[in-house]
């Protein structure tokens, strides 16, 4: 009799733990944009495009969006093997680069992809209200742009501030310097105009966190730029504006940046 009930006990554990493993899918080069503005440009198919890669075996799970780096010049679409298996569906956003489109062009870009996140991640078994925006460098400085000035999402009717949380990597809090160098503006020439995050500060923007690397390893006072946003920020209103520099770390401090995000995502979730 002991033999059997040890072994309902085993086969119980076991069932139970398989049931509890998450299991993902990926689903490639999905189109964001309506389906007509991709006749013809041949540019903005290969571009303007996600990879989604989700739990199929899970409901209500929350989204990170993340945006590539690469001074909106270079760069391609990419899924963090770091961000894989977490419980999460993580969005890999391609967009136009500079100089085969001008800003706001790559703006737009980013606005439609969330936009497409939030009408279309419940049907994979998603929660509209659980999406965060994460990226690197440029990608870091989409998510701002996004984030923090409504135009953009209010283009379709969604309104920034349900985006669960921003979590940009090394942004640009300035005018990039791809825009301003599209103007004509050198490198070196800080401007604060309708392109640079600075000048959207709000007070009633998502949660915000800000991770760079250490200021002297940093490019070009990226450190100080992320030092100066979360002040304004916070002088703004803005009640959960976090500023991490990690030290030791220069521009390449998205590895670990990786785990911060991830902690971040959880706090904001415990606390809905």
């Amino acid at each position: 009799m002991k033999k059997y009930i040890t072994l309902f006990v085993l086969l119980f554990f076991s069932v139970a733990v398989f049931a509890q493993h998450t299991t993902y899918d990926l689903k490639t080069n999905i189109r964001y944009y309506p389906e007509q503005d991709y006749k013809n440009n041949t540019y903005k198919a290969e571009r303007c495009v996600v990879d989604v890669y989700y739990p199929t075996n899970k409901k209500a799970f929350a989204t990170i969006l993340w945006f590539h780096g690469g001074g909106i010049t270079g760069g391609n679409k990419e899924i963090p093997q770091e961000l894989k298996e977490k419980g999460y569906a993580i969005i890999g956003v391609g967009y136009r680069l500079s100089p085969n489109v001008k800003a706001p062009a790559y703006i737009e870009d980013a606005a439609a992809a969330v936009a497409w996140t939030f009408n279309n991640i419940e049907k994979y078994g998603g929660d509209a209200t659980k999406i965060f925006l994460s990226g690197h460098s440029a990608g870091g400085y989409l998510n701002l742009m996004v984030g923090l000035d409504k135009k953009w999402l209010a283009k379709y009717n969604i309104d920034a501030n349900k985006i669960a949380g921003l979590i940009p990597f090394s942004p640009q809090c300035i005018t990039h310097f791809t825009v301003r160098k599209e103007k004509g503006i050198p490198e070196k020439q800080p401007v604060v105009d309708e392109y640079a995050p600075l000048y959207h500060v709000r007070g009633d923007a998502p949660p915000l966190l800000l991770i760079t690397g250490d200021k002297e390893l940093e490019l070009l006072g990226r450190c100080e730029e992320n030092a100066y946003m979360a002040r304004m920020m916070k002088l703004n209103g803005h009640t959960q504006t976090q500023h991490y520099e990690l030290q030791g770390y220069g521009h390449d401090m998205v590895v670990p940046g990786y785990p911060l995000l991830l902690k971040e995502v959880k706090r904001i979730l415990d606390k809905k």
